[in-house]
């Protein structure tokens, strides 16, 4: 099939894409599917989730192409984003569901049960402090420590200066730590 969309911007082929136009949904895939499809797989670390993110990613770009505003970011970062939430989402998802499988296996003979069972009880202290962060500071955490991203590819991924994203790291850690000294004030007091 000839790309005759090649010659428009991002944000025209999305204002395409907002009309029910498959052809411009194809070409926007054509033109970021193999940078979300990376993206996505630094995050997940399994070719087959990659694809789902990537996939699912692509769905809501068809649903919402209506609502995307083209004066607060460029097609593309916005593309990416929404590739890069699905990933989030797939990860939290196997988190869940390895922590589901951990709780229901059986302790291994092998190691020491207390060790296990603190660091079970460690990684849900964690997460919980994550989801009291607010969006910004928890993507960028996430992203940087399960993802792998350094600060820099944070901010070009997110389109953010990278001061921004400097800034939502630090106050994210240090509120975390804030979170996590709280509960083990209160676990220790009773």
């Amino acid at each position: 099939m000839a790309r005759d969309l090649a010659h428009l911007s991002d944000e025209a082929v999305v204002a395409l894409v907002a009309r029910s136009d498959e052809t411009a949904l194809a070409e926007l895939y054509d033109r970021f599917g193999r940078v979300a499809y990376g993206l996505a797989l630094r995050m997940l670390r399994d070719p087959a989730l990659a694809e789902d993110a990537v996939q699912e990613g692509f769905l809501a770009v068809w649903r919402n192409a209506a609502r995307f505003v083209p004066e607060r970011a460029k097609a593309s970062t916005w593309i990416l984003m929404l590739v890069h939430r699905r990933a989030v989402d797939l990860v939290r998802k196997e988190e869940r569901r390895r922590a589901d499988s951990l709780e229901l296996a059986p302790e291994p003979v092998t190691g020491p049960a207390d060790e296990s069972a603190w660091l079970r009880l460690e990684r849900e202290r964690v997460q919980n402090a994550l989801k009291q962060l607010s969006d910004p500071q928890r993507e960028a955490l996430e992203l940087a420590y399960y993802g792998g991203f350094t600060q820099a590819e944070l901010a070009e991924r997110l389109g953010q200066p990278i001061g921004t994203i400097k800034s939502r790291m630090f106050t994210g850690l240090v509120r975390m730590r804030e979170i996590l000294g709280e509960a083990e004030e209160i676990a220790w007091s009773h």
